[in-house]
C-alpha cells in the first residue's frame, strides 16, 4: 500500500506541476476544468495498471527476484506470499502506520459530515423561497453568498444593487455541477487526508469554477460594474470547502485579472496533448515496475547484455569454442552464468526433485522462504534497537556444482547485511541449474524487509 500511496503522490505532483507552468493562465476554463478532474483520477488507476506489450519493450533484468517472505518471530508459524519482499517482524503494535492512515480517514469522514450538517441546520432554519428554478436560503444579518447544487445561500444585508448579478454568478455554478466538482475532491480528502496535493487540487479547481463564472456572467452586463461589485462588497464567506462563494478575498484579484486577460489563442490547445505523453510515460513506468527494491536488480545490466560479455570474455580466452546466447556451451572448467529467464532447466532445492517442473518454481521459492524464517535471528531487532522497516537485499548464485556463491547484501545497518548473508551461505547444496545439458551458474535476488513494531 505504501508504494502505491508514493506513486499516487508523485504522479499527482508532476500533474500539478504541469498545470501550473503551461495550463493554469490560459482561458480555455473548461479544457482546465477536465484536467483537474481527469488527472487526480488517473493518478489513483495508473499504478494498478500493468500492460505486458508495455513490459515487454524493457528488457528484463538479469537477475531472478524471489518471492518475499513474512517473518513473524513472534509466532510458530511462517506466512509466505508471492511478494518480492521478505517480511521479518519481532513484535506487533496497535499505533503501526496503517492504523493511523485508518484512524486519519474516520476522522476526516467525521468532519465531513458535520460540515453537511452544519449546511443542512442552515437551510432546514432559514427562510427559503424559490426563484428561477433555484431554492434562495436567507441568511440573516450577513452578507454570504455561495451555492450547493440548486441551493443559492444569500446574507440579507448584501445590497439591492449587486443581488442579480450574484444570483446570476451563483445560477452558473448550479447548472453547470460545480458542487459535484468539490465533493469528488472532499472524498479524496477523505481517503488521502495526508496528501496535501489533494488540497491544492480542490484550491485550484475553486478558483477555475469563480473564472468560468465570471466569464458567463460578463457577457451580459458591463465589465466595469461587476468589477467594482467584486470590489466594493464586505467580504463575509463561511469557510466550507465544498460550497462556491461569490465573495473570498483571496480570490477577487485572480478573478479581475482573468476577466482582462485576453482569450488564448487556439494553438494553445496543443499544451493540453501533454497528456497523452505524460500518461503513456506513467503507465510505461508502473508496467514494468516491481515494488520491492527495483533499485538492485535496475543496477546490473540487462540479461543480454551480462551474457554477452561473458560470452566475448569466453571466446577471448577460448577461440575455438562457438557460444551463442540460445545455445550456451561449455566445458566442465568453464563457469557460464545464465539468467533464470533464459536457463533451460533452473536450480532445483532439496526436497522438489519429485515435485512436477511446472511446480519446481513455487516449491523453490517456498522452501528458500522457510529456510530464511527459521534460520533469520529476529532477536537483531532487540539487540540493535531497530524501529520501523529495514529493507535488506540479497544477491547470491547457485554454481554449477549447486553450492551458494557470491552472496552480497545490502541494508541500512551492517549487522542485518552480515546476518542475511549468513543465512544464505548456510542454505543447502541443490541441484545446479543445467543449459543444453551443461550444468551452469544462475543467479538469484532476495529481498527482506525487517519490520520492527514495538
Amino acid at each position: 500500500m505504501l508504494h502505491y500511496i508514493l506513486q499516487t503522490i508523485a504522479f499527482q505532483l508532476f500533474f500539478l506541476l504541469v498545470f501550473d507552468l503551461f495550463l493554469k493562465h490560459e482561458t480555455f476554463f473548461n479544457w482546465n476544468r477536465f484536467y483537474l478532474l481527469f488527472t487526480p483520477i488517473a493518478s489513483l488507476i495508473l499504478p494498478v495498471i500493468k500492460i505486458n506489450s508495455f513490459k515487454q519493450l524493457v528488457p528484463q533484468s538479469y537477475v531472478i527476484q524471489l518471492p518475499e517472505v513474512i517473518l513473524n518471530p513472534d509466532a510458530n508459524t511462517l506466512q509466505t506470499q508471492l511478494l518480492p519482499t521478505v517480511y521479518l517482524k519481532n513484535s506487533t503494535s496497535f499505533w503501526s502506520w496503517e492504523t493511523i492512515l485508518y484512524l486519519g480517514v474516520v476522522v476526516a469522514a467525521v468532519i465531513f459530515l458535520v460540515k453537511i450538517y452544519r449546511l443542512i441546520k442552515t437551510i432546514v432554519n432559514s427562510y427559503k423561497n424559490e426563484e428561477n428554478g433555484l431554492t434562495i436560503v436567507t441568511i440573516k444579518n450577513s452578507t454570504t453568498a455561495f451555492s450547493f447544487f440548486n441551493y443559492v445561500f444569500l446574507g440579507d444585508c448584501i445590497p439591492k444593487h449587486t443581488y442579480a448579478t450574484i444570483l446570476s454568478h451563483e445560477s452558473v455554478h448550479i447548472k453547470q455541477k460545480h458542487s459535484i466538482d468539490l465533493l469528488l475532491f472532499e472524498l479524496l480528502r477523505i481517503l488521502f487526508w495526508f496528501n496535501p496535493l489533494v488540497y491544492m487540487y480542490q484550491n485550484r479547481m475553486v478558483t477555475l469554477h469563480e473564472y468560468i463564472a465570471d466569464a458567463l456572467v460578463v457577457k451580459h452586463q458591463d465589465k466595469t460594474t461587476y468589477y467594482q461589485n467584486l470590489l466594493s462588497q464586505v467580504f463575509d464567506v463561511n469557510h466550507i470547502s465544498f460550497i462556491n462563494p461569490f465573495f473570498k478575498q483571496s480570490l477577487i484579484k485572480k478573478r479581475i485579472i482573468m476577466l482582462t486577460k485576453s482569450k488564448s489563442k487556439q494553438i494553445h490547445l496543443l499544451k493540453y496533448a501533454l497528456l497523452v505523453p505524460m500518461v503513456c510515460s506513467m503507465l510505461l513506468y508502473t508496467s514494468c515496475d516491481k515494488e520491492a527494491d527495483n533499485s538492485e536488480s535496475t543496477e546490473m545490466k540487462t540479461s543480454e547484455e551480462q551474457l554477452q560479455e561473458k560470452i566475448d570474455k569466453l571466446m577471448e580466452e577460448n577461440p575455438n569454442v562457438k557460444i551463442e546466447i540460445s545455445d550456451v556451451e561449455s566445458t566442465s572448467d568453464v563457469d557460464v552464468e545464465v539468467p533464470y529467464s533464459v536457463v533451460e532447466h533452473p536450480p532445483v532445492f532439496s526436497g522438489c526433485e519429485d515435485v512436477p517442473t511446472a511446480e519446481q518454481k513455487n516449491c523453490f521459492s517456498g522452501k528458500i522462504s522457510q529456510f530464511v524464517g527459521q534460520n533469520f535471528n529476529t532477536d537483531l531487532a532487540t539487540t540493535l534497537g531497530l524501529s520501523g522497516r529495514q529493507r535488506i537485499s540479497v544477491l547470491f548464485k547457485i554454481d554449477k556444482s549447486g553450492d551458494i556463491k557470491d552472496v552480497k547484501a545490502r541494508a541500512p545497518h551492517p549487522e542485518l547485511e552480515a546476518e542475511a548473508i549468513r543465512v544464505i551461505n548456510k542454505l543447502p547444496k541443490m541441484q545446479p541449474g543445467k543449459q543444453k545439458g551443461k550444468e551452469v551458474t544462475v543467479p538469484y535476488v532476495l529481498p527482506i524487509v525487517f519490520e520492527v513494531q514495538e
